[in-house]
């Protein structure tokens, strides 16, 4: 049997302590059967260790970051994007996995998305509640 792999994007930089939704979509496609394949686990403890140290984003190998999303996300089947707030990353990320024909899946609070994030999904929620029914009646 063949798992699907799918890759969990949303914002980190500058919402460190507010993750818990990652978990959230990591139980749901487990509950589903796919494996979430999530940045927040290799890059969380770069952050934890620079959490006193704010000015270490700025001597960061921004390029690092990048190419190893963009490796995960080529190695993936799929993309869920969690948006309670707009995120350059998960945008780009976004973006991406789209020109590379990965179905895109987003998540988004926003009131009134951009239509960059509407063309660039295939499927538009508004909660993981939402989510949770769709990965149950469709799947990816």
């Amino acid at each position: 049997m063949i798992v699907l792999k799918v890759f969990v994007a949303g914002p980190i930089h500058g919402f460190e302590d507010k993750q818990d939704y990652r978990r959230v979509i990591a139980q749901l496609l487990r509950k589903f059967g796919y494996e979430p394949v999530d940045p927040w686990e290799r890059e969380r403890e770069i952050y934890q260790r620079s959490s006193k140290d704010r000015s270490w984003w700025r001597r960061a190998k921004p390029e690092e970051f990048v190419r190893r999303d963009l490796e995960d996300i080529e190695r993936c089947d799929a993309l869920i994007a969690y948006l309670p707030t707009l995120s350059a990353g998960a945008c780009m990320e976004l973006f991406y996995a789209k020109l590379r024909g990965k179905k895109t899946v987003v998540v988004c609070e926003l009131p009134d998305p951009s239509p960059w994030i509407v063309v660039h999904s295939d499927v538009l929620l508004k909660s993981t509640v939402e989510l949770e029914s769709y990965l149950r009646e469709k799947g990816l």
